[in-house]
């Protein structure tokens, strides 16, 4: 039984605006209408895979547990991190958990946002390392190469690939420059490094012990002091606190000796930009991928989406092109600076733009809200509650509400009110007054919500009750 180890809390900053730190690419529907993170718990699914353990950060943890839910995966294990630390300490600790209850745990760490097109080969290669892992080898899988690429880092091997049998590795390689990028290609000994692991636990942490020994006391502290929250367990995090941030590469497997590499050939992509993703979606014969509302008039070899059905993105005469509407933010980039996104989420950031970090809709336990109308006095939101869900109890400050219902049923608490609200009702909330709404049906519920006051932040919230343990 392989145990796969999902890591789900990376940013996805170069497919900004759809991938933003409130709202991360692999809880994206970026291909087809299922999220990366989606896809990636169905490929661990079948026969063979115990219930994946996933790892992610306190603000996901929700979105984690209803996507599988969604998939009908709702055994998946979810470890919360309480701050991010990289690979290293998030692979570690799987690894202490599942050694728990059973050292020679095999474990399959693969991030939760990259593509894999051929399951089958995938799964091919995986059995391939298996013996290898089960020997005691660090078993690593890389992806056969088909261009001088310079946005992946590289395994260099002691021999040519021959299909899938493990061959070990002589070095990792950072991203190269595009000169020693080609020469790699007519090397033939190099593969793109995927990122996915294959080993027993008792090895991977030995391999810690002799490696990075320093992070074995913080993380074991944060299992031990860690506590079942909700279904989520939870790493302490005053002990998680004390692990250096540093990704597994640089802490393990770039030191270790029994290092082996599988090679890969499973239409695989770690969808680490728009170029990307315009490869993985599949060109048409003009080279144009579209997605939403688009039209495309004339264009050449260029990525077009739009995320808002209201928001048509027309492409005229376009080429070599990426265009990505939101209802918030819209990029327009030249496809060969792909890779340079990032920088526009850093220059966002420096200027103190809210774009760079926040997504127009806000996922919560609950169900999400969107800003809809924003003034100096007053704010309206669109808000979806799903099927039981309830916000906490709570007052505002500062601000008064009100509540119209626009599909479902609410029931609302003011004071010591209690009362069911239906489709174009509505409901006053005073300032200062303690009230509470939940969707008590079976379909979603959703209102709208016409806030006014002299301040309209969402710290301005008192929270006295919450079932999601928020309070």
């Amino acid at each position: 039984m392989i145990h796969p180890v999902i890591l789900c809390g990376g940013s996805g900053t170069r497919l900004w605006p759809s991938s933003r730190k409130a709202y991360p690419k692999q809880f994206a529907p970026l291909i087809g209408r299922e999220s990366l993170y989606q896809r990636t718990l169905r490929r661990f699914s079948g026969g063979g895979f115990a219930a994946p353990l996933v790892m992610t950060g306190n603000e996901f943890r929700f979105m984690a547990t209803e996507q599988a839910a969604e998939i009908g995966l709702s055994d998946a294990r979810v470890v919360v991190e309480p701050l991010g630390r990289d690979t290293a300490p998030a692979i570690l600790a799987a690894a202490l958990l599942l050694e728990r209850d059973d050292p020679e745990a095999l474990m399959l760490v693969a991030p939760s946002d990259h593509v894999i097109a051929d399951l089958p080969a995938f799964l091919a290669a995986v059995e391939a390392g298996r013996p290898a892992a089960c020997a005691g080898a660090l078993v690593t899988f890389g992806i056969t190469p088909d261009r001088p690429e310079t946005g992946y880092g590289y395994l260099e091997l002691t021999a040519p690939p021959a299909g899938t049998a493990p061959v070990p590795l002589t070095s990792f390689r950072e991203k190269p420059d595009l000169a020693t990028a080609r020469a790699m290609l007519a090397a033939g000994t190099y593969l793109w490094n995927a990122g996915i692991f294959l080993f027993r636990a008792a090895d991977a942490i030995a391999a810690f012990e002799t490696h990075a020994p320093e992070l074995l006391a913080p993380c074991r502290a944060a299992i031990a002091e860690g506590q079942t929250d909700l279904g989520f367990f939870r790493l302490a995090e005053a002990a998680y606190a004390g692990a250096r941030a540093i990704s597994f590469d640089y802490a393990v497997m770039e030191k270790a000796d029994r290092v082996m590499a599988v090679p890969l050939e499973g239409g695989w992509s770690d969808l680490g930009s728009w170029d990307a993703l315009w490869a993985a979606a599949g060109p048409d014969a003009a080279g144009v991928v579209t997605d939403g509302a688009v039209t495309a008039i004339d264009c050449r070899d260029s990525y077009l989406r739009s995320e808002d059905e209201s928001m048509q993105l027309v492409g005229l005469g376009l080429e070599g092109v990426v265009a990505v509407a939101m209802r918030d933010a819209v990029l327009v980039a030249d496809k060969s600076r792909a890779q340079e996104v990032k920088t526009v989420v850093e220059t966002l950031r420096a200027d103190g733009i809210a774009q760079a970090d926040q997504y127009p809709r806000f996922h919560r336990p609950w169900g999400w809200y969107e800003t809809l109308c924003l003034g100096t006095r007053f704010q309206v939101k669109r808000i979806m509650v799903k099927p039981g869900g309830v916000l906490s109890l709570q007052s505002h400050h500062h601000r008064s509400e009100h509540w119209i219902v626009v599909s479902g049923t609410a029931e609302v608490t003011i004071g010591e009110e209690v009362r069911l609200v239906t489709e174009n009702q509505s409901v006053y909330i005073p300032l200062g007054t303690v009230h509470r709404m939940a969707n008590p049906g079976k379909l979603p519920m959703y209102l709208i919500e016409v806030q006014t006051g002299a301040y309209l932040g969402e710290d301005d919230i008192v929270r006295y009750q919450d079932i999601y343990d928020r309070t």
